[in-house]
């Protein structure tokens, strides 16, 4: 697959994707066996862990808020200029606060998940523009 570069075919085609539960976003010391995580970010404090928040409370994991996870579809180039750039000021004009996770094909952004509705709106006007 090509990956995308150009800023303005990145907006375009950034193909926003909200996940249809909540994550929450935890710090553990290893893995729990068996829990199935979103994304895991090593840290010299500990483990962070992104998985749904029922997989989190089934391990015992309960407490923190509510995260929405929003993917983008689009495979942008990790070397492209600009794209977290925008999404974040989209976001951050609208208030919502954007913790972005970038994999190796996609980027994904964590908002509260009371404005999820709200981050895709914006998101969707962004890629409109």
């Amino acid at each position: 697959m090509t990956q995308v570069t150009d800023l303005q075919e990145m907006l375009r085609g950034m193909g926003p994707v909200l996940a249809p539960s909540p994550v929450g976003i935890r710090s553990v010391e290893a893995l729990p066996a068996g829990l199935s995580v979103f994304a895991t970010v090593a840290e010299a404090e500990g483990l962070t862990i992104v998985a749904r928040q029922a997989d989190l409370a089934a391990q015992g994991l309960k407490g923190g808020d509510d995260w929405a996870l929003i993917s983008l579809t689009l495979h942008s180039d990790l070397a492209a200029e600009g794209l977290t750039a925008a999404f974040a000021k989209a976001l951050g004009d609208e208030g919502i606060s954007a913790n972005v996770i970038a994999g190796f094909y996609h980027d994904h952004i964590l908002v509260q998940w009371a404005r999820a509705g709200d981050a895709m709106a914006a998101s969707r006007r962004l890629s409109d523009a």
